[in-house]
């Protein structure tokens, strides 16, 4: 482990602050409701704003959502591609005592800790917020680094350059999915198909929005436990 990263779990791992608040941020860092169903329905109020420039609010909400899983898939990728790293609440080497003890019960132990797919993802949904809308945008970017980024350092879940990694990259993957001569390519044709098919496309909407607020656990559960069987 690096002298950054060291410094800091051990600074983080130091801190207790009493039961009730750990188990208020293990609730925080574990709860689909203090992620996606915070961030998620600003983009559902910019869809349905009404005023000037709405085409281009909505092709920047079809984009940021793209942008969503597409953050999620590469973050996944990478933790198989790149080198294993085991989460600092798991290292024997370390010698830290986290406040946590919840992750002790997950199943993370082989799931590789860098880079963070929390911080790519929610950091690429702030980021698309962002260039719609300044102000609320700050506030989710702040947002997404208070209560989903540190509490996951503070619990031992993962290395600060798991998260700065994993939010760059969120970022980066935002920014080149809303540069208009990308963005126009694929989010025109899909929104005048959105105006012409309103039922099956709010349906597939409210689909691609649960699973994003549950980073399609469900379906990777479902994928994995078939995958074993066969």
């Amino acid at each position: 482990m690096n002298s950054f990263d060291s410094s800091i779990e051990t600074y983080l791992s130091n801190i207790h602050l009493g039961q009730f608040a750990t188990r208020s941020i293990e609730a925080i860092a574990d709860l689909y409701t203090f992620k996606g169903l915070v961030l998620l329905p600003l983009l559902w109020w910019m869809w349905f704003q009404q005023g000037e420039r709405r085409e281009w609010r909505r092709q920047m909400v079809l984009a940021t959502l793209l942008s969503g899983v597409v953050a999620l898939f590469v973050g996944r990728l990478l933790t198989h591609w790149l080198p294993f790293r085991v989460r600092p609440i798991y290292s024997t080497e370390l010698h830290m005592n986290f406040a946590g003890s919840n992750i002790k019960d997950a199943l993370l132990t082989n799931w590789s800790s860098f880079p963070s797919d929390h911080a790519m993802l929610w950091m690429a949904i702030a980021t698309g917020i962002f260039l719609v809308w300044r102000g609320i945008g700050v506030l989710a970017i702040l947002y997404a680094i208070l209560f989903i980024c540190v509490p996951r350092a503070y619990l031992g879940y993962h290395y600060p350059t798991d998260l700065l990694v994993g939010a760059a990259v969120g970022i980066g993957i935002t920014y080149v999915m809303t540069r208009e001569a990308i963005r126009v390519r694929y989010a025109a044709p899909a929104l005048r198909w959105i105006e012409l098919r309103p039922g099956p496309s709010a349906m597939l909407a409210f689909i691609l929005c649960l699973e994003l607020v549950t980073q399609f656990d469900e379906l990777r559960k479902l994928a994995s436990g078939v995958i074993k069987n066969l």
